[in-house]
Parts: C-alpha cells; structure tokens; sequence
C-alpha cells in the first residue's frame, strides 16, 4: 500500500484543511472547553503543547504502511476553525482501513458541523484505495453515534478500550 496524502475537502459550508503547525494557536483555543474530554480523557492542550503534538502529527507515522491524515475543520463564512477530523489509513487483509475521529469545539456543537465534516471525510475516502471505514464511539456519546450514522457507519458487536466500533464499507 503507497501512503495516502491528506488533502483540502471541501462541503456546502466547510472547508477541511490539511493540518499545519499555524492552525495549534486558534485550535487550542477552539478545544479549551474540558467538557470535550469527558469521552477521551485528558485535558486540553496549551498551544505550544498543541503545536508540539501537531509537530508529530504532520511528521507521520513512524509505520511507511500506515497515513495520519489531518484536517481543520474551517466555517467558510465565517473563516474560523471550528475542530478537526482525521483519519489513520492502515493495511488489512482486504485492502487498506481507514479509521476516523472527529472533534468540534462547543460553541460550535449542535449546527451540523461535525456530521458535515464527518460525511465529508468519508466521502473523500471513498475515492480514494479504502475498502472500510471505522471509528470508535464511547457507548454514552450520543452526539458521536448521531454523527457515525449520518457519515453512513453502522456499529459492531466489537468493542474497543470501552468504545463502540461503527463500521462502514465502501462499496466500488
């Protein structure tokens, strides 16, 4: 399998931007609110914690088998970053996988935001060599089912570290 390159995704009202060391700053801001990490654990990261991390992120994964593939999510009209999404395309035995994750930033919760970012994501790698998408959703996370459902994923009987694994496969 050749790695596979994020690229710029564009939906209705977002634009989902392939991640840069620039966009730690405002995104530290956008994920301040610990309330995000009742799923996830953690707390938030400073921007310099943040930029670190992105530094890591962007240099990919140490596996050449394996893409970390990053955007923000942009509000086109309003040209600000709202979250991310991401997805980790690795090889399996029919072909490569991609499993995704998703975040947006409370003030912008509840606006369709992440579920347009999210069906946006899966559409992108559609067209691209991934025969299955998946995520992992804590049980108690309503919001991230609701969106797992509008991207077209479907969960499992599966578990994963206390979560939930959705399943979708991209039919050629």
């Amino acid at each position: 399998m050749s790695t596979l390159a994020a690229q710029a995704i564009s939906t209705s009202r977002l634009d989902l931007l392939v991640l840069h060391l620039e966009h730690a700053e405002e995104m530290a801001a956008v994920l301040s609110d610990p309330a995000l990490h009742t799923f996830i654990g953690g707390t938030p990261d400073t921007p310099q914690a943040l930029r670190s991390r992105y530094q890591r992120v962007i240099a990919g994964s140490p596996d050449p088998t394996v893409s970390w593939l990053n955007w923000v999510i942009q509000l086109r009209d309003e040209s600000c970053l709202t979250g991310t999404v991401q997805a980790t395309v690795s090889p399996s035995g029919r072909g490569p996988i991609a499993e995704i994750a998703w975040v947006v930033g409370t003030p912008w919760q509840g606006k369709g935001i992440t579920t347009e970012a999210a069906r946006g994501l899966v559409a992108w790698l559609g067209r691209q060599p991934v025969h299955t998408v998946i995520a992992h959703i804590h049980p108690e996370h309503r919001a991230s089912a609701a969106v797992a459902t509008a991207a077209g994923l479907t969960p499992t009987d599966e578990w994963h570290e206390g979560e939930i694994r959705w399943h979708r496969s991209i039919r050629r």
